[in-house]
Order: C-alpha cells, then sequence, then structure tokens
C-alpha cells in the first residue's frame, strides 16, 4: 500500500472519475479532501486558498470540467469559466505555494482528422466550443508553468457513476429492439476506475520542472457502434444494433472522426500497464451488477 503525505484536493469529485477516486482512496494512505462545486467554488480564487490553507493541500487532481459538449456550443461562458478560467486559478495557486497539479483534459483538442494515433505533440485544432475551452484551459497552465504537473487527455470516458455511454446503451438496450450507432466516430473508450488508479500509482513519480502532457485511454481500438455490439454481447440483451453515419444523427457540437490516442509516453515515463477495452468494459458490467 503506498504511504505519503500527500493531503490531496480532489475537485469534480461528484463526477465519473471523482467518484472512481474516492473508491480507490481507501487502498492508498494519502489524505484526501473530495470537494465539488457546492462544498468548494473553483472559480473563486479566494475560496481556493482558503481551502489549501486550512487543509495544508500540497497536491490537487483536477476532475472538475463543463463537460455538456452540445450544450457548451450555447453556453461559452459556462464552459470557459470552468474549463479555462478556474483552470488558470488552480496552476497560479499551485505554482505560488509549490503545489503537485494534475489537470484532466480531452481528445476534444483535436480535430480528428489523423490516421494514425495522436501523440502530446501533435497540432490541436479543436472543432467545439468545449474542445476550445479544454485547450485554452491546458494553455493557461502550460503559460503559468506550475512545477511537478502534469495534463492528462482522455476520450470516450465511462464509468459505474453518472451518465455515460455505457449507461445509455444499457438502458436503451432494455427499452428497444434494435438501435441506430455511428460507426465513423473511431476511438477507445477510458474505464474511469482504470484512469483514477493510473493517476493514484503516478503520483509519487511526478517530478517535472514543466507542465508535461500526456494521453490515457484503455487499449484497443473501435468504434461507438462496436462499443455497442461489445456492451449487448456481454450482458446479453437481445438489442440489434444498427451502425449508422455521423450524418443521421446531428449534434449542435462536432464530434472528432477518428480521436486514438497514443500512450506510449505515459507507459514509458511511468512504467504503467494500460488494460484493454473489453476487459476493462467486463469489470465496468460486473460493478454496475449486469453480468456476473
Amino acid at each position: 500500500m503506498p504511504s505519503s503525505t500527500y493531503n490531496i484536493l480532489v475537485t469534480g469529485s461528484h463526477g465519473q472519475l471523482g467518484s472512481e477516486i474516492k473508491e480507490l482512496s481507501q487502498s492508498y494512505s494519502y489524505s484526501f479532501f473530495f470537494t465539488d462545486r457546492d462544498t468548494l467554488d473553483i472559480t473563486n480564487e479566494e475560496a481556493i486558498k482558503s481551502f489549501i490553507e486550512t487543509n495544508s493541500i500540497n497536491t490537487i487532481i483536477n476532475c472538475a470540467a463543463y463537460t455538456a459538449v452540445d450544450k457548451a456550443e450555447s453556453d461559452e461562458i459556462t464552459s470557459d469559466l470552468v474549463n479555462r478560467k478556474a483552470v488558470k486559478k488552480l496552476a497560479k495557486i499551485s505554482s505560488a505555494n509549490n503545489i503537485k497539479f494534475i489537470h484532466i483534459s480531452t481528445d476534444y483538442v483535436f480535430d480528428g482528422t489523423n490516421h494514425i494515433p495522436y501523440n502530446e505533440a501533435n497540432q490541436t485544432n479543436p472543432q467545439s466550443v468545449y474542445g476550445k475551452t479544454k485547450l485554452d484551459g491546458e494553455n493557461e497552465m502550460i503559460k503559468i508553468n506550475p512545477a511537478n504537473s502534469i495534463i492528462i487527455r482522455t476520450s470516450w470516458v465511462y464509468s459505474s457513476f453518472g451518465t455515460n455511454f455505457v449507461k445509455t446503451m444499457l438502458r436503451l438496450g432494455k427499452e428497444k429492439e434494435s438501435l441506430g450507432v455511428i460507426y465513423d466516430q473511431v476511438g477507445t473508450p477510458t474505464y474511469a476506475r482504470d484512469l483514477a488508479q493510473a493517476i493514484l500509482d503516478i503520483l509519487p513519480q511526478i517530478n517535472t520542472t514543466k507542465v508535461e502532457i500526456y494521453n490515457y485511454s484503455n487499449e484497443g481500438v473501435l468504434s461507438w457502434y462496436d462499443f455497442a455490439k461489445e456492451i449487448m454481447k456481454m450482458v446479453k440483451i437481445n438489442c440489434t444494433i444498427n451502425p449508422i453515419e455521423t450524418y443521421q444523427y446531428p449534434t449542435p457540437a462536432k464530434r472528432p472522426h477518428y480521436s486514438l490516442l497514443n500512450k506510449s509516453k505515459i507507459k514509458k515515463e511511468f512504467n504503467l500497464t494500460i488494460p484493454y477495452w473489453k476487459d476493462s468494459l467486463d469489470k465496468a458490467l460486473r460493478t454496475l451488477g449486469e453480468r456476473r
């Protein structure tokens, strides 16, 4: 069991990743302080400073984000407030107080036109308000450059907590005889518990003089259609999944057609083994009580 005097502030603790960190936290001898928008307003600099001082925080894991991708298109102000301005405040305070800062970002910073997996140095070109505000948050953090801080870009996050693709498919699969699911968007799902585990395991090894960016998702490659098919198969739901194209399911925000992430850097630098997406889906479905 890892041991340290880490006093960790986890923001967005009611979200998928924050909830998974909370689930795993008892296996670590770190001191955790789990907050959400009701217990700590990360858009308020004084509130953050006060919380950090009171609780002797020396590490921040920022899981808080405005993730309503379609809603962000008509609510750029709030998306910018949470995804950029709050990150800027957290980075500034981390820099001033020598706090280790782990910030979670997204594959939406890319335009999805690649044909080989995106690495951390690839050109960003967000196509949505959500993607743009998340990239702006990354850039604010890089500009301030708190020591011992990293950005982790992830994709297609799901969990036994919150609302996500897996839980939506389970619900719809039980209600309908057939579903149309997009087959021309390709990437890899990320089981939030795997990411939470990775963050807690690499924490003591983070030792940087500048902000480093890392990619993390599960291993493998598939479309949303493939993902839905496997969910139905594993749970033995008799629902026909039909492949549809993106244009047949229009959304306010543009999604990347290709968001496969190259994870060589995080695996090499932290000696990480990343689980295959099917194995992680199996674990998640068992956690949800859908598979025995």
